[in-house]
């Protein structure tokens, strides 16, 4: 790669930490911007935080109120239940967030730019399919092509984890020396548990991202 920085689009979740393993493996300067825009579990920020902070990597905090104002997801908030359908779309599940993805990926090409980055490296993926149409393959392309037309820039949008089931991101995390770190400190949960640890990690177990990421848990032991 002519261009050996990244940033890392850091929820603080298993996807993203694994991303960020991967990408201290792969690049000599690594950044991480991470979003508060009022969700639930903001404790995924706090672990967001810890983790940069083990690994002394730089991270930096946007807001973005406007999700929060729209109010418009399970996520967001006290109220709602994101095992339930979403409210304008009965096709998608009560936890997306409308234009979530296009907001952190256009405020990360930002700021991309700013640190002089080549590569923005996020952990969507379309295998574990999650319901939210954002996170396809089709999406980033589509994004990063109109980004870099709108602003005369080259930068890449990596998807490291685009068609890997959670077994097979718990193997990455695993090959690149961070499994230790996806369990002990990543955040998943849509509930915002960490009181109760489990073989995979804490949460409240009960929730979809909680199932998603127990069953990958269990994939992966089979497969190991």
């Amino acid at each position: 790669m002519k261009n050996k920085t990244a940033v890392v689009v850091l929820s603080g979740g298993q996807d993203s930490v694994t991303c960020l393993g991967l990408a201290l493996k792969e690049y000599d300067k690594v950044y991480c911007i991470s979003f508060d825009y009022g969700q639930k579990h903001s404790i995924e920020l706090t672990q967001a935080q810890l983790i940069c902070d083990m690994v002394k990597v730089p991270l930096v905090i946007m807001t973005i109120p406007a999700l929060a104002q729209l109010g418009d997801s399970a996520l967001i908030g006290t109220d709602g239940d994101v095992t339930e359908a979403h409210p304008f779309n009965k096709d998608l599940p009560a936890s997306f967030v409308p234009n979530r993805n296009a907001l952190f990926l256009t405020t990360a090409h930002a700021y991309a730019q700013q640190v002089g980055a080549g590569t923005i490296i996020t952990g969507v993926c379309e295998t574990d399919y999650s319901g939210y149409p954002d996170c396809r393959e089709i999406f980033i392309e589509h994004l990063q092509a109109t980004l870099n037309i709108g602003y005369l820039t080259n930068i890449n949008i990596r998807t490291p984890l685009m068609h890997l089931t959670k077994a097979q991101t718990f193997a990455l995390a695993d090959e690149v020396g961070f499994l230790d770190t996806v369990i002990d400190h990543s955040h998943t949960c849509y509930n915002g548990k960490r009181d109760v640890k489990w073989m995979w990690g804490r949460g409240c177990g009960k929730c979809p991202a909680c199932e998603l990421r127990a069953k990958g848990w269990l994939e992966f032991l089979e497969n190991k």
